[in-house]
């Protein structure tokens, strides 16, 4: 082949091939295109960002504002009915409802003690009678931390009882004969006795620590007395009454005698239990003894019909 054909054929090859091999590969041009494409989105983001940013530097209305800070006291976003007392004010307190308010019978015999008279009574007793003496030692004549401290023990019992026999009644599909709602009710009633004291004293840190470490012990020590007895846990926590009783009546006392200033009662414990609305501390005291004393006759009565079976069908 001459010089002349191969120059000739070189020159055909160059023109047919040479668009292909000197252009830019498709894969450049892809990333060529995704780099326009990504400099645009970061522009609009920009952009967008920007006009957001606007929109939160303009003043929000006061109105609005208010509105979303309204709290919803509900489990489905729904506002509660407006409430009103008998007089017509408004009802402020959500733990509780107007219906749920009562008179507390303070005629009752606060003086009442069972008398151990088997081996089950006898623990029950002692074991109240070691756990009561430290508490007196610790709080001596602090009788509202006392009254506290006493009350978020006083609670647990209640809702172990009616937790253990609400599970009790599932599992055996039979009914409780009301004993469920009269514990839980007993826990509750205990719990309004806490919520009023503390309307009228805070705690101290320590008593605070105290009382975390003393609920959490009690209420697996007393869970685990229900699962094995519930005779037994219904008579330690009738025990448990009459000592608060007690508690409770040497209060008074201090009251009457001037060593404790009989402050005006909480607007909570008013509305609560019905109260004059001119009631004292001395008031109150009064019908929280008569609330534990109630509860010490029901404990005890739990406790001779032991609560072993929830096969009654009424």
């Amino acid at each position: 082949m001459s010089h002349h054909a191969t120059t000739k054929l070189s020159s055909l090859l160059l023109r047919q091939l040479g668009p292909r091999l000197l252009s830019p590969s498709p894969f450049s041009g892809a990333m060529m295109e995704t780099s326009k494409i990504s400099r645009a989105v970061a522009r609009n983001c920009t952009s967008i960002a920007s006009t957001n940013a606007e929109k939160e530097e303009k003043p929000v209305p006061s109105s609005v504002a208010e509105s979303d800070k309204t709290a919803i006291v509900s489990y489905w976003g729904v506002a509660p009915p407006k409430l009103t007392k008998e007089d017509g004010s408004p009802w402020k307190w959500n733990c509780f409802r107007p219906w749920e308010a009562y008179k507390a019978d303070t005629t009752i015999d606060v003086k009442k003690h069972h008398k151990p008279v088997n081996s089950v009574d006898k623990l029950a007793f002692w074991t109240v009678q070691a756990l009561k003496y430290p508490t007196y030692l610790f709080f001596q004549k602090r009788h509202m931390c006392h009254a506290m401290l006493l009350e978020t023990v006083a609670a647990v019992p209640g809702m172990v009882g009616g937790m253990l026999l609400h599970c009790k009644s599932l599992r055996r599909f039979e009914q409780s004969g009301g004993w469920i709602k009269a514990l839980l009710e007993e826990a509750e009633n205990e719990r309004m006795h806490l919520m009023t004291f503390a309307e009228i004293a805070r705690p101290k840190w320590y008593e605070r620590a105290i009382v975390f470490a003393v609920q959490g012990v009690f209420f697996n020590a007393y869970f685990l007395a229900y699962l094995a007895s519930p005779k037994l846990a219904h008579r330690i926590t009738g025990y448990l009454e009459e000592e608060a009783v007690n508690s409770y009546t040497e209060f008074l006392n201090d009251l009457e005698n001037g060593n404790f200033e009989n402050v005006p009662a909480p607007a909570i414990a008013i509305d609560y239990w019905c109260l004059p609305p001119d009631s004292t501390l001395k008031d109150v005291i009064k019908v929280i003894r008569a609330d534990e004393a109630h509860h010490r006759d029901l404990n005890h009565y739990a406790s001779v019909c032991s609560l072993c079976s929830v096969s009654e069908k009424h």
